[in-house]
């Protein structure tokens, strides 16, 4: 027994893949698409097990309206989207035609590509253009760190009573103990905020390099 989450060495990491949810032939292909032609940028992608979980996590809570803050080459939102409900639409936003490029094939190809509708441009603007009653059952932020704060004011009134909110890279490699740089303090500051926010109920869990889930009140 311990009283803390476990260290995962590769081999332990491999194992927890293979017995949870392992990816699929299309989600492998990306993965190693992705690390093969971005190989510098390759580490903004979710962990596998992380893609697992937002399946899981999607299908859970029956998720109709979704949406996702940096998108990257679209392996969190083709996650996202095969745990939508039958009906469900999962707005995607990003800044980059090049990496989304790569998205749009991977979607179509696993069937999903209907269920999501991408919007290019700065976040902090795109998501004003969404409605503004309280309609959204999820939401996967995931992109600039130094913009967490503004999509958090952006989405957490668009959220419906009950609805969840996942915050991606929270322990930033464990250096919100002692910032380095304007990431981190961002970050820092934004788990802070996310404490002290009254409308919500957060957990922070030791997924890959950390992710909060806030339940909106």
């Amino acid at each position: 027994m311990s009283t803390k989450s476990i260290p995962l060495t590769s081999e332990l990491h491999a194992y927890l893949v293979t017995h949870g949810s392992p990816p699929d032939q299309v989600m492998l292909d990306l993965i190693e698409e992705t690390r093969a032609h971005l190989p510098e940028d390759a580490q903004m992608q979710v962990a596998p097990e992380q893609a697992a979980f937002l399946t899981f996590l999607t299908r859970l809570l029956g998720v109709r309206r979704a949406v996702e803050v940096g998108t990257f080459t679209g392996l969190s939102a083709l996650a996202i989207a095969r745990g939508l409900a039958e009906d469900g639409q999962l707005n995607c936003f990003d800044v980059s035609e090049e990496f989304t490029g790569i998205a749009r094939r991977y979607w179509t190809r696993a069937g999903v590509d209907d269920r999501v509708r991408l919007r290019i441009g700065p976040a902090g603007e795109t998501l004003r253009e969404l409605p503004a009653d309280r309609h959204l059952d999820f939401a996967f932020i995931d992109a600039d760190k130094v913009g967490y704060s503004a999509y958090w004011a952006e989405l957490v009134p668009r959220m419906r009573p009950g609805g969840v909110i996942a915050v991606d890279n929270v322990l930033r490699d464990g250096r919100v103990l002692a910032p380095q740089d304007a990431g981190d303090r961002a970050i820092a500051a934004f788990n802070d905020e996310v404490l002290a926010d009254v409308r919500v109920d957060p957990v922070m869990l030791p997924i890959a390099d950390g992710l909060t889930l806030a339940r909106v009140r």
